[in-house]
């Protein structure tokens, strides 16, 4: 009988946030700009008349040239969290399949960082991307998932947002 109600009063605030969290949507897509993050509203004004198509390895290319530029010495990725204003010390561990190709003057890619000292503690980072002088150059970044902790299941990604034709809705 007590394992019963000791499982009841682990699971029920369990179900609880995770209900509060889905079903409290509204749309925002703020705009962070300081230091420490690539963020506008919308894509640069392309100066090509007639922008080449982009495909995965062009995407991908973009993404290591990006991230090449934004770490350090250390390979430390450094990005103020919109939400704490924490600065994160992150470091790169992959970019998911697939990236995306969003319309003829937007591109996408998803990836995975892991907090620094803590492998297991990943954020999903969102990248948008947009040609500019025949070069795909990120004008977003964006936390997707934050990393939480439940006691049952150990480090999870938390999303913050989902997508609605292609575009950010905020979760909380």
């Amino acid at each position: 009988m007590r394992t019963q109600i000791l499982k009841y009063l682990v699971t029920f605030p369990l179900i609880g946030l995770t209900f509060g969290f889905a079903f409290n949507l509204h749309a925002t897509d703020e705009n962070i700009g300081d230091e420490f993050n690539i963020e506008h509203s919308s894509p640069p004004a392309n100066t090509d008349k007639n922008p080449p198509k982009y495909y995965v390895e062009d995407i991908k290319k973009a993404m290591e040239i990006h991230l090449a530029e934004r770490v350090d010495e250390n390979g430390i990725f450094r990005m103020r969290d919109d939400k704490t204003g924490e600065v994160l010390e992150l470091k790169f561990v992959k970019i998911h399949d697939p990236v995306r190709v969003i319309n003829s003057n937007t591109y996408f890619a998803c990836t995975d960082f892991h907090v620094v000292g803590e492998r297991k503690k990943l954020y999903d980072l969102d990248f948008w991307m947009s040609p500019v002088n025949g070069e795909l150059t990120i004008y977003k970044e964006k936390i997707h998932k934050e990393p939480r902790k439940a006691l049952l299941y150990g480090w999870y990604k938390q999303p913050r947002y989902t997508f609605v034709n292609d575009r950010v809705v905020t979760l909380y």
